[in-house]
């Protein structure tokens, strides 16, 4: 799920910046950079989930 969002994120942020610089509007190039930064963070989230579960699944089936 924070997967998707991210992805989201992503492409909004890309969008801002690339509208930002045909405008020339320094603030939305920023902003989109900082959408772009969260939807790496929420991404590296999801990516640490998955580990700890995939990790927890193959503690339990060791056992």
């Amino acid at each position: 799920m924070a997967k998707d969002k991210g992805k989201a994120d992503k492409l909004k942020g890309k969008a801002k910046e690339t509208m930002g610089k045909a405008t020339g509007n320094e603030r939305m190039q920023a902003e989109g950079r900082a959408d772009q930064a969260k939807a790496r963070a929420k991404k590296a989230v999801g990516d640490a989930k998955d580990r700890a579960r995939g990790a927890g699944r193959s503690l339990r089936d060791e056992t």
